[in-house]
């Protein structure tokens, strides 16, 4: 392939390069110039360094705010005018809107968009119409789109936001697949394990339920923390372990579980961490309830340190957990059937034996992340002999 085909991939936030897209766009750079466009701040300066690829400052929002979404569409824009990319590859909501329509206005001749998740899914009247309009734009716009499970794949032709022919699940779905080899156990791991064991007064004898992700209402935070609370009346020896950012300005907790989570010693908020392989080492199970998703991380890197997990029945949940097998499925925003489940796998000693047998292989088997980067790769290649950029 020719070296000096470039490649754009843009996300609006570089939290979304450094950790959702980890080593990607370096498996890429050796195929392709990349170049990586997120919002400014530290986090897009270590992508550069991470990932061996140039990067560029763009200002963009999460929030519908349009005098700032147009001053960021000019100058996506004015930046893919100058360098004439191949491929322009956006990931999240608000990326994918503007990037697409910047790649269409600037002759980008292929414009693919991924989807992980629709924030419309929870929302309702005007709010719900401006963002499936959004989605139908951004997919007017892309010359493919790659839904990253089956199930979201399935709701975008249901709402007729583009058609069948446009969209395209890679492998068995993800954005990214799993790097099997970094998400397993090792001494160094095993020790920083214990040290936290020690900073939170955990003892041997008690169980961690783990949850990673932002503490938000959509991540089902309020259902947990209660389903906990339930727990714990009849279980004494039981910690939540809560790693993740608050997010008060998007979509905050209500002041009586913002409470709880400071006040009770069980319940251990250990705020965002870069690396979330210790935690997952010294804990029993993942709890992942939340309302919605395209295709998360977290029960893949759960599952590779041999964790069985609770999670909704909701898009990409229900295809990384087999119900019994390596986890266990209940429906969203339920709090008794969460609290039934926590218990299950807390004295349930058979059924928590097998799903945690099950659990790194079913990730290993279906989602190694070298596979996914292949299939990527593989369907550039196609893009580009369709598009008669290649021979």
């Amino acid at each position: 392939m020719n070296p000096k085909l470039k490649l754009i991939r843009i996300t609006t936030v570089p939290l979304s390069l450094k950790v959702l897209l980890r080593r990607q766009l370096h498996f890429m750079s050796s195929h392709f110039n990349v170049l990586a466009i997120s919002s400014p701040g530290q986090l897009l300066t270590e992508v550069s360094e991470q990932e061996g690829v140039k990067t560029l400052a763009v200002e963009m929002t999460r929030a519908i705010t349009p005098i700032k979404d147009l001053k960021a569409l000019w100058q996506l824009y004015t930046v893919l005018k100058r360098e004439k990319p191949a491929i322009v590859h956006t990931h999240t909501p608000k990326a994918g809107l503007l990037g697409m329509l910047a790649a269409k206005m600037a002759g980008v001749p292929i414009r693919l968009h991924t989807v992980a998740g629709l924030p419309l899914m929870e929302s309702t009247g005007n709010k719900r119409k401006i963002l499936e309009g959004v989605e139908k734009i951004t997919y007017g716009c892309a010359t493919r789109v790659y839904p990253n499970s089956q199930n979201l794949a399935q709701f975008i032709l249901q709402n007729k936001f583009c058609g069948s022919s446009k969209l395209k699940v890679l492998g068995n779905g993800s954005s990214n697949g799993i790097d099997t080899s970094f998400f397993q156990t090792s001494p160094a791991i095993e020790e920083a394990a214990g040290n936290l064991r020690k900073q939170y007064d955990i003892s041997e004898e008690d169980f961690v339920y783990l949850f990673i992700g932002r503490l938000v209402k959509d991540k089902g935070i309020e259902e947990l923390v209660q389903a906990f609370i339930e727990l714990k009346r009849e279980n004494r020896r039981i910690k939540l372990l809560l790693v993740g950012p608050y997010e008060p300005e998007l979509d905050p907790l209500s002041a009586a579980v913002e409470k709880t989570i400071g006040e009770d010693k069980d319940i251990i908020c250990a705020g965002f961490q870069s690396d979330v392989r210790p935690f997952l080492q010294m804990s029993h199970a993942l709890v992942f309830p939340s309302y919605r998703e395209g295709f998360p991380n977290v029960p893949m890197q759960a599952g590779c340190f041999h964790l069985p997990s609770i999670v909704t029945n909701i898009n990409g949940c229900n295809e990384i957990i087999k119900h019994g097998d390596n986890g266990l499925i209940i429906p969203v925003k339920n709090k008794e059937a969460l609290c039934e489940a926590m218990e299950q796998l807390l004295i349930d000693n058979a059924a928590y034996n097998k799903m945690q047998q099950n659990a790194r292989s079913m990730i290993v088997e279906r989602y190694d992340q070298q596979h996914f980067w292949n299939l990527l790769l593989t369907e550039y290649q196609e893009q580009l002999k369709k598009h008669h950029l290649v021979s």
